[in-house]
Parts: structure tokens; sequence; C-alpha cells
């Protein structure tokens, strides 16, 4: 299968896995190159969504491999969360410890248009790879930073994951039930919020480059990307000293808006929170009548009656069968729906019919089922053109294409083990 485009269909004119060939030809961010030192989740997927609309991704990579490798569940001694999360990239092997290898990665940087790291701070300066060090030759670098806690602050050396650094910010004490322990969401959520982040910073920067001609750093903090969704939270606390606290299924002051039991065992999550949509589901329910009901008529009435309400809805709801509740709130234009697994996500037509699964040809595993591009521009769409390398993959190419290295010279670095060609040396 060729390159499959956010439709599900195939990208014309994309180059295959020939790393000679124009990187990202045709698509929006064609032209611009990325160089990706994060590791683990955050600053991958950063570069992911420069890659996927056409920028040149050149993914530096330890020999010992991205700590990515080992997340998730694997196939035929390939890491599925990689080819994945890796796609459309690059990839070269290089000692960043050593300092040949870091004059490698100086060289490129110093062609780059952005560069990602997710290094703790301060190990880029020590390494004369930071912004500073590298401007003196390319004034329009755009340095994208992510880190625990940010470049500066009492905390900025501080180690920080995601999910640690999400409960800094307040935003893992609301997740879960009120009677057990904070849950997490079983993905890094937190990692994918910062990348977002770190990827629209980036555009900002390049677009105000465009007026300046110079480059800038993006500060992308994990604690910080986390605590910019307690919004509604925030002014609360100050305003009025409400601490948040986890709701379960519900969304706090808005009724109803919660999971519902169904008869065969499922959950459906049914919102109806404005005056015209509750109207709908208690006709639908059968119960007309509460809508005119003096505790649920409006918003607040029915926000400080919600123990009440939820038991009402979950009583009919317990009487039906899941497809049943859906078709009748479906009809009755009440936003409803099941508790999706990923059978029912493969087996959803309208999943299907937006192309939202991606399955590009994967040199080891054939068709592998992926997220496929978003953010879907109807004129200059992003595409996936190949699955994720091995680390190393590239590495013989571009040394000698972007860095005019004789094959003695990469032969040479391969022996003395400053960088790896993903052949086993």
């Amino acid at each position: 299968m060729g390159p499959v485009g956010p439709d599900g269909g195939p990208v014309g004119d994309m180059p295959g896995m020939n790393a000679h060939e124009p990187v990202g030809q045709g698509l929006p961010l064609a032209g611009y190159r990325v160089v990706e030192l994060g590791s683990t989740v955050a600053g991958p997927f950063c570069g992911r969504l420069f890659a996927d609309f056409g920028a040149d991704v050149i993914k530096v990579e330890q020999r010992s491999g991205d700590a990515v490798r080992s997340m998730g569940k694997r196939n035929r001694g390939r890491s599925l969360y990689a080819a994945s999360i890796f796609r459309n990239k690059r990839n070269i092997s290089v000692d960043l410890h050593r300092p040949e290898g870091r004059r490698l990665v100086r060289a490129l940087c110093e062609k780059a248009d952005i560069v990602i790291e997710n290094f703790k701070p301060g190990t880029l300066e020590r390494w004369e790879l930071d912004h500073e060090t590298l401007k003196k030759a390319n004034p329009g670098l755009v340095m994208v930073r992510i880190s625990g806690y940010g470049q500066t602050g009492p905390y900025a050396g501080r180690p920080g994951y995601g999910v640690v650094c999400e409960a800094v910010s307040g935003m893992r004490e609301i997740t879960g039930d009120p009677d057990r322990p904070p849950a997490r969401v079983a993905v890094s959520l937190t990692d994918y919020i910062t990348g977002l982040y770190a990827a629209f910073g980036a555009v900002i920067a390049l677009l105000a480059r465009g007026r300046t001609g110079e480059g800038q750093v993006v500060d992308a903090a994990l604690y910080g990307a986390a605590f910019s969704f307690m919004e509604p939270h925030v002014p609360a606390s100050q305003q009025l000293g409400a601490i948040a606290r986890r709701a379960g299924p519900r969304l706090p002051d808005n009724t109803p808006n919660s999971l519902y039991p169904t008869q065969d065992g499922r959950y459906v999550h049914i919102t109806a929170i404005t005056n015209p949509v509750f109207r709908r589901l208690a006709g639908a329910m059968g119960q007309p009548g509460l809508a005119d009901d003096p505790r649920f008529s409006q918003p607040v009435a029915r926000s400080g009656h919600e123990d009440e309400l939820d038991a009402l809805i979950g009583q009919w709801t317990s009487g039906l069968p899941m497809v049943r509740i859906e078709d009748l709130l479906q009809a009755a234009d009440v936003p409803v729906a099941r508790i999706y697994d990923m059978r029912d996500i493969f087996d959803d037509p309208h999943y299907a019919a937006r192309g939202m699964i991606a399955t590009p040809e994967d040199p080891v595993l054939g068709p592998l089922a992926m997220p496929n591009v978003v953010p879907r521009l109807c004129a200059t769409p992003g595409g996936i053109r190949w699955t994720g390398r091995d680390a190393g993959a590239d590495t013989r190419a571009i040394m000698e294409d972007e860095l005019g290295l004789s094959v003695a010279e990469i032969d040479g670095l391969i022996a003395a083990g400053i960088i790896s060609a993903g052949d086993g040396r």
C-alpha cells in the first residue's frame, strides 16, 4: 500500500522508503527541516505532527533506542507504538554523549528550521547544542524545549514525566471516582497535550520569523500544559475558595452529563445540559413532565439536584439495551454514545467513512493500523508516507547527503561507535 491521506485514500506524488528522495513533496510543510532530539512521547509526538504535514523530520536516536520502543505491545520483534509515532521521519543513530556525535548533530541543527528536545534543562547547554549557541550560525532557528517544569523556576531541574507533572498540575486530582484514589488515563495524556502545544508554539514562532527573520525558544512544560486544562477551576478557587475534586463520570455543575448503565451490562454517556435538549431527553424517556419539574426545569436547578436526576435517568437506561437507548436518543437529537472500546472503533461506519484508521505498509508487519492524520485540511492535507523506521535506518544517507561525509568517514564513525547505521553495527 502506498502513502495514506486523511480520507483513507492514497496521497499522490509522495516518496517511498528512499531517504535520497525529496521528503514531504507536495505537503504544506514541505521544505521545512526539523531535527528531533526528544525521546519517549512528548517530543516524538510533536515531531510526528510536523512530519505528517510534510516537514523533513530527522529523528536523532541513541543506539540503545528511544524508550518508546519498549512501551506498548510488540509483534514480530517490532514496537507497534514506535511504528506509529515515528512515522514519516528519517532516523539516524548518534551517540550524543560523545563530542564527535554532538558535532555531527550540531551541523544538522545549524541547517534546521526547528529543533525539538526534551532533555532535562541544562543538558543542551552542557553539550553546546542550546539555542544561544546554535543561533550564532542559524539565527532563524526555532528551538522547542519540552521539559517537566519549564526552563526556569525552582522546579526546573527536577526530572519530570508526564503523569508526574499531571499530578502537579491538579488535573490528576480531579480524575476518577470520588470514593477512591485519583485514576489515570491509560495513555500518556499530558505528553500528548504538551506535544500539541509545543507544535503550535513552533508554528507561531515560524510565523513570527517570517516577519523578523529571527528564531526563538518555545518553552513547553508538561505541568503547565496540563494545568491549562484546569481552566474552569482556577477562577472558582480564587473567587470562591472552591477546590475541585474527583466527580467520577460527571462534569461538575453541568447536569445531566454523565454515564448511565444499560440493561445488557454496557454504559452510555448522555449529555442534555440545555433546556431544549433536556426536554427532548425527558420526552424520549416517556417522562415529559421532568422538563417542567422545578427541580429540573433550569440548568442551575438541575445541577443542584443532580443525584435525583441521575437516578431517574439511570433507572430508565437500566431497563433498556444499549443499542435501543442509542436509537431512541439519536432519533430525539439528544447527544448519546456508548463507551467505545477498540472493537467498537474498528467496526464503526463513521470511523471507516472518514478514514480515521490508516493502514500504511510496514516492511515487516504488512498493513499496519494507526490513527490517521488530524486535523483534516481540505486543500493541503497531510499524509502517512511510511511507518516508523528502525533506529539508524537513514544514518548513512543523511551523513552522506546532508553533511557531505564520505563512505570511508561514515564507516570510521560506525567503527568508533559514534554513529550506528541500523544494520547491527
